[in-house]
This record gives C-alpha cells, sequence and structure tokens, in this order.
C-alpha cells in the first residue's frame, strides 16, 4: 500500500467538460477526503462531521443511481433533480461542497504557513467558510437553532485537531517502505487543495446564477 495520496483519487484527476464537473469521479474524490484526509486528523471528535460529510455524499450518490444518464455532471444532476422537483441532492451537494471548501481552505492555510498549528489552519479555513453560514441565522427560529449546533460541532473538533507533525506523517506513511518525501506529500497536497477550488469556485458560481443557493456566505 503507498501513502495515503497515492491511493485515492485526487480533485485535480476529476474531469470537468463544458457540461460540468464528472459525477462519479467526483464522488470518488469526496470518498478519498472522507476516509483518509479526515480520517488522519484522528480525534474521535471529528466523528460527527464524517457522519455529516458521508451523509450528504449518499445524498448525491443516491440521486445519481436514480438517474445516471441525466446526472452525468454534478450541473445536470442539479438541473435534472430541479426540473422533476424531487429529491434532496442539490441542498445535499451544496452542504457537501461547503464542507469540502472548509477541508480546502484550512489545508490551504496550513500549507502556506508551515509553522501553524493545525488547529489555527482549521479555525482559520472555518471562518471564511462554514463560520459565516453557521452565523447568519437568526438564533431564535429552529434554523438558527441547527445553525448554532452544527458550528459547535465543528468547532469542537477543530479543538481536538492533532499536531501538525502527526498529520503530515500520517499523509506520507507507506505501509510497505519508506515515507513519500516532504516535497512529494506537498505536492500531491497542493494539487489536491487546487484541483478541490478549481471545482468549488465552478460550483459556487453555478449554484449562485442558478439560484439553487449559495456554497460561500454573501457579505
Amino acid at each position: 500500500m503507498a501513502p495515503f495520496l497515492e491511493t485515492v483519487k485526487s480533485f485535480k484527476d476529476v474531469p470537468i467538460t463544458d457540461d460540468g464537473v464528472n459525477t462519479v469521479a467526483f464522488l470518488e474524490a469526496g470518498d478519498g477526503e472522507l476516509t483518509g484526509l479526515m480520517s488522519s486528523v484522528g480525534s474521535k471528535a471529528f466523528s460527527p462531521v464524517i457522519s455529516d460529510i458521508q451523509g450528504n455524499i449518499t445524498k448525491v450518490r443516491e440521486r445519481y443511481n436514480a438517474a445516471p444518464s441525466q446526472s452525468a455532471t454534478l450541473e445536470q444532476l442539479v438541473a435534472n433533480e430541479n426540473n422533476n422537483k424531487v429529491g434532496s441532492a442539490t441542498e445535499g451537494l451544496m452542504w457537501l461542497l461547503r464542507s469540502l471548501a472548509f477541508t480546502g481552505k484550512s489545508l490551504q492555510q496550513a500549507q502556506s504557513n508551515p509553522s501553524e498549528d493545525l488547529k489555527v489552519a482549521f479555525t482559520k479555513g472555518y471562518d471564511v467558510t462554514l463560520g459565516p453560514i453557521h452565523r447568519s441565522a437568526g438564533f431564535f427560529s429552529i434554523q438558527g437553532a441547527i445553525m448554532k449546533a452544527a458550528g459547535l460541532m465543528f468547532n469542537t473538533a477543530i479543538g481536538y485537531c492533532p499536531p501538525r507533525k502527526g498529520f503530515y506523517e500520517k499523509l506520507a506513511a507507506n505501509p510497505n517502505g519508506e515515507p513519500c518525501s516532504q516535497e512529494l506529500l506537498d505536492q500531491q497536497l497542493n494539487d489536491w487543495i487546487a484541483g478541490l477550488d478549481t471545482i468549488i469556485t465552478r460550483m459556487d458560481k453555478f449554484y449562485t446564477k442558478g439560484k439553487h443557493g449559495e456554497i460561500f456566505k454573501s457579505a
């Protein structure tokens, strides 16, 4: 078995055409993020976060399986679901993209600041992605209570982030040999982040233009 980032599909390898982001490849990369990167954080406090992400991946995958020929890309999947006025994949994908944006921005922060604790990097990532969304709903409403609970869940998980050194060692570890070099790990991780950012940016524009929701909270 090779180091983690060599065993899963990277977001940089998810095909994007004029029709949109390939659904099957995107979900495969999402599974890798879930089972590998988030699990590498290593704290049981992240279990609710992982479960939340898995639930949204399931919603999107179930919609794809229900109408594969009309859901080849994420954009087609959302359009088809909305045209038929059925399902919850559009909302599930929105929240999945939001969670992925949180992961991507957190890792981007960690990569840009090699001396920064992982907890600090993930806090900064949260503050520019999920934080504004969780804080935007009215406090005395059902939606507000749900958002407050979600914010508490993510902030609790972030508080249990492992030491930076241990996290990177897990990503570089090779069960059958020497760990990959820091240079190779940085390259693979930066490619993963850049590929994800391309998808998030594209889908944010798509959701906003189609009035399906928003991936990032507008100022």
